[in-house]
Order: structure tokens, then C-alpha cells, then sequence
């Protein structure tokens, strides 16, 4: 499927450029799930900046350079993660624009939404880890809300809390628009490993001082992980992450 979209100049910018409008980039285009099957794919997803990058791209394209600036990064360390994603197949090129003699590309994600394997035994879960390093790269006096539960329920009282977590997020995932603020959403709905742990060694240092104050709620419970922080949505089970409409 040809995703290239063509490319309108408007109103000249103060460096000499034009501004830029992408046409022909409708989601309807965009396969719903990019299943993720190879170990090439794994490692591209598994980087917490690429991961960063596909996050936003998933509501507007960008060349190379507009995705260095727009992260902080060097163009040329831009240059390599994205061609690390395009490579895998996660991210493709969308338009192409001729400026001063140079071609400059613009990248889009190649899906939806991305779904990856199970983690296999002892193996870190790729999406939760990058949900937790969003969460604590997030501003301290920024709106959030986390909550942990421990439950006791039924497998039909787990599937349907399951089913409602999952309708809840659709719904709220058909509400998304790239002029909005970003906001990210992760929940972990499982059943925890029942087996004999071994024995504490002893008690960990805790942080020291709080690192400012929590300005959501913030609960452990009795039941089902439910953790929500605050532009990507990432789904257990079947991982999936994913991205507005």
C-alpha cells in the first residue's frame, strides 16, 4: 500500500522555507496492527528513545530533523533510530519535499498500533518498562493518576474487568486528536505468580526524600494491577501499543 502523500507550500517561513501541509495521510489508510515478529523489530522497539520517536509519530509526521529538535536530540543521533525503525518496518516514509537541493523525508508510523509478544520467562516487559520511564521522565507538578489493587476474582470476572478495560480505552482512543495535550495510558490486568518466592535478604534503602509533591492520587489496593500515567496507550496481554485515531 502506497502511503506517500503530496506536499503543499503556503505561507514562507522566516528562514526561507516554506511551511508544510501533508495531504493524503488519513488513518483509514493505516493497517490497524503492526505485529511485531523478529528479533530486529524486538530491539527497535525495545530503545526508550525510539520508542519516544514513535510515540510522536503516531499523530503527525516529521522529517529527521524536526524529530531531532523536537526530543533534544542530534540530527545525526535522530538520523540513526529512525533508520533503525524504518529498517524494521515500524516506521515508513510518507512524503518527500525538495528543499535547497535536498530531499527531505517525512515519517509516519507504518500501523495503528504495534503489537508485541510475551515476554518470555525472567524477560523484561518491553512496554512497562517504557511506560515507567515516561511516567518518572514526567513533570513532577504535571496532573497524574496511579493506582496498584490486589484482587481476588473469578476467570469470568477477570475476563469481563478485562473486556471493560479495554472498551474503556477505545473509547477514549476514538476521542484523540493532534491538537490536544499528550497523554499517556498504560493498564497491567494479571495474575500474579503464585509459586514460593525466596526469602528477603533484607530490607532495601527507600528513597531518601520525597522528590516533590504528588499532585494525583496514588493507591495500593486489594486487586488487579490498574496503573494509569499519563500519548501512547499501551495494552498487556497481547502488548500492544498504540496510538490516537
Amino acid at each position: 500500500m502506497d502511503q506517500r502523500g503530496d506536499l503543499h507550500a503556503s505561507n514562507p517561513l522566516r528562514n526561507g522555507q516554506e511551511s508544510l501541509t501533508i495531504a493524503g495521510m488519513s488513518s483509514d489508510d493505516l493497517p490497524e496492527t503492526f505485529h511485531v515478529t523478529t528479533d530486529e523489530q524486538l530491539r527497535a522497539v525495545s530503545n526508550l528513545t525510539r520508542h519516544r520517536i514513535m510515540a510522536m509519530l503516531r499523530f503527525e509526521p516529521a522529517t529527521i530533523t524536526q524529530i531531532a529538535q523536537r526530543m533534544g536530540l542530534a540530527k545525526g543521533s535522530s538520523s540513526y533510530h529512525v533508520r533503525l525503525l524504518e529498517r524494521a518496518g515500524l516506521v515508513k516514509v510518507v512524503a518527500t519535499r525538495k528543499v535547497r537541493g535536498v530531499t527531505e523525508r517525512y515519517y509516519a508510523m507504518a500501523a495503528r498500533s504495534i503489537e508485541l509478544p510475551d515476554p518470555g520467562p525472567g524477560q523484561p516487559d518491553i512496554l512497562l518498562r517504557n511506560a515507567v520511564a515516561d511516567l518518572e521522565a514526567a513533570p513532577a507538578d504535571g496532573e497524574r493518576h496511579v493506582r496498584m489493587a490486589h484482587l481476588r476474582l473469578t476467570e469470568e470476572q477477570f475476563a469481563e474487568l478485562g473486556a471493560r478495560l479495554h472498551a474503556l480505552v477505545d473509547e477514549y482512543r476514538a476521542l484523540s486528536d493532534s491538537s490536544l495535550p499528550d497523554v499517556s495510558l498504560v493498564f497491567a490486568l494479571f495474575r500474579p505468580d503464585s509459586s514460593p518466592q525466596s526469602e528477603d535478604p533484607g530490607p532495601q534503602s527507600e528513597d531518601p526524600g520525597p522528590r516533590g509533591e504528588d499532585p494525583g492520587p496514588r493507591s495500593e489496593e486489594s486487586g488487579a494491577q490498574v496503573e494509569e500515567p499519563g500519548a501512547q496507550v499501551e495494552e498487556p496481554g497481547a502488548q500492544v501499543e498504540e496510538g490516537g485515531e
